[in-house]
């Protein structure tokens, strides 16, 4: 039997559910599902903690103002465990995310081109399969600005799919951190599922875990509070010549994102969309 579970119904319209949903995701939420007007989303209640409503609650009516819509409504519940990601895992299947990268689960074994990288996925609760738009915008400049050898950080690691993308694309070493437990598990078996742990560290905490700096490329795909937060210590370990890549952003928060990033001493080099989301390279201003 496992342990109980946080309910959280997000009343809305249905056309900001998948926003909604890749918010959730990168909060920690696993387990979606719709009941008429009504978004489900689970997160154990181990990972739950009640002062973060508020902040939910913000980001929320920020996602469903974008599609000029009301502020929804929120309402949680401790529920028995459910085995909800089995059901999710059967949605799954290979994806192209970029030009030369494609994400494949174990259950469902791609045989790619001799040009491409698939990166052998097992999410299980973690967040970085491929499908949501944040880590496909990700990707896609963790492709375009890799230089063979930098050394990699991926901040917020969820299952190790961008540290092991970067290490596939040249990448000289990379290392991954995660507060989260689960996370913490899952990227270090994608790690050895994908014959890279030779040249990826994985670490459980908070940025204090990685003593290392001069890193050329660190990626975060978080959302906009947490890299906000963190971004004091992203840039104290940003080599000179370095670029910060940061998605799980909104449209909405490319404003408020590039001045912090200024007074952090960074300005935008790109931005990529993909529908609400956004993508951003910074580098030394």
């Amino acid at each position: 039997m496992g342990r109980p579970h946080i309910e959280l119904a997000v009343s809305a319209e249905s056309s900001a559910f998948d926003a909604i949903t890749g918010f959730l995701s990168l909060e920690g939420f696993q387990g979606f599902w719709e009941d008429g007007g009504t978004l489900r989303a689970y997160i154990s209640e181990e990972g739950w903690d009640a002062g973060r409503l508020d902040a939910i609650r913000e980001s929320l009516t920020r996602i469903t103002g974008s599609f000029l819509l009301p502020p929804p409504a929120l309402a949680l519940t401790s529920v028995a465990y459910q085995n909800w990601n089995r059901t999710w895992e059967e949605t799954i299947r290979p994806i192209r995310v970029t030009e030369r990268i494609v994400v494949a689960p174990t259950w469902h074994p791609f045989a790619g081109r001799k040009d491409e990288i698939v990166l052998t996925i097992d999410p299980k609760m973690s967040f970085g399969t491929g499908y949501h738009e944040s880590t496909r915008l990700i990707l896609g400049l963790i492709e375009l600005r890799m230089t063979p050898g930098v050394r990699f950080l991926d901040a917020g690691t969820g299952t190790g799919i961008l540290a092991i993308a970067a290490v596939r694309l040249g990448a000289a070493s990379a290392v991954g951190f995660d507060t989260d437990e689960w996370s913490f598990e899952n990227a270090l078996e994608n790690v050895r599922l994908n014959g890279v742990a030779d040249r990826i560290a994985i670490r459980r905490g908070d940025i204090a875990v990685v003593t290392e700096s001069a890193f050329g490329l660190i990626a975060a795909n978080i959302q906009k509070n947490v890299i906000e937060e963190m971004l004091p210590g992203l840039v104290s370990r940003l080599a000179p010549a370095g670029t910060l890549l940061l998605s799980g952003l909104l449209s909405g928060d490319a404003g408020p994102i590039g001045r912090t990033l200024g007074e952090a001493g960074l300005s935008i080099t790109e931005e990529r969309r993909d529908g609400e989301w956004i993508a951003l390279a910074a580098a030394r201003s």
